[in-house]
């Protein structure tokens, strides 16, 4: 099995094998690689529908020199092997969740904050040490964790002790997120009704826009509906563990 960095021409295979529809395994048995290989790779360059052979080509060697210029961070739980982890299933894990979050629309530095909050234990980190562990700008950061609390997938507490602000993920992430799709969905739902009124119910647009409504209407219900329903379970399931 061939070992350091991927080459050029690997990369090129890796772009073929995604354009064909291959999975990571596939591409990896190719290249005999491992699939850890494989899936980083595509992670950290945008993802299977953006990957691009030139780009991460050079992505990868930008990287290698700044790497070269900065002092590295201190390691983190994955790699580390805390816990008695293995750390190369816990970097694998970490490239294919962040693979997943760009799948659903997350630009790819939004998704890689969320990501490594995800897999630190204490679920809590500050801006600093996210850029740390992620070898990225402040800037970067600052701009991830806006759109993440933006979206109520993260909060924002403030640590007196250390005088700045951490940002938390919690059980109810994905609740709160939930629930701010939905109430965007309503919000789409009213403006799109107020848009075919304006529009002319009887017209081709005015039909269109209405549609429209009616669609985000029905699932910003349901949306709703679900998760209050899952909220109900979910208190069940801790009741019963308590």
């Amino acid at each position: 099995m061939p070992g350091g960095r991927l080459t050029h021409e690997e990369r090129r295979e890796i772009a073929e094998g995604l354009r064909e529809g291959l999975t990571y395994t596939d591409i990896a048995g190719r290249l005999d690689r491992p699939i850890s290989t494989v899936t980083r790779e595509v992670a950290r360059n945008g993802g299977p529908a953006a990957y691009r052979a030139d780009a991460a080509h050079r992505a990868t060697a930008g990287r290698a020199r700044r790497r070269n210029q900065v002092p590295a961070p201190p390691p983190s739980p994955a790699e580390s092997g805390a816990h008695g982890r293995d750390p190369e299933a816990v970097l694998e894990l970490e490239a294919q969740f962040t693979a997943m979050m760009v799948g659903t629309g997350l630009p790819r530095m939004t998704a890689r904050v969320l990501t490594c909050l995800y897999v630190t234990d204490g679920g809590s980190l500050t801006a600093t040490e996210l850029a740390q562990r992620l070898r990225v700008s402040p800037a970067s950061v600052s701009k991830a964790v806006g759109e993440l609390e933006q979206q109520e997938l993260i909060r924002r507490e403030r640590d007196t002790g250390r005088r700045r602000d951490v940002y938390v993920i919690d059980a109810d992430a994905w609740f709160r997120g939930w629930m701010a799709g939905a109430r965007q969905n309503t919000t789409l739902a009213d403006f799109a009704l107020r848009g075919a009124e304006v529009l002319g119910a009887a017209t081709p647009a005015g039909t269109r826009m209405r549609d429209l409504g009616h669609f985000f209407e029905h699932v910003g219900r349901n949306m709703i509906q679900a998760a209050e329903e899952w909220r109900q379970a979910d208190a069940g399931r801790r009741g019963t563990s308590d």
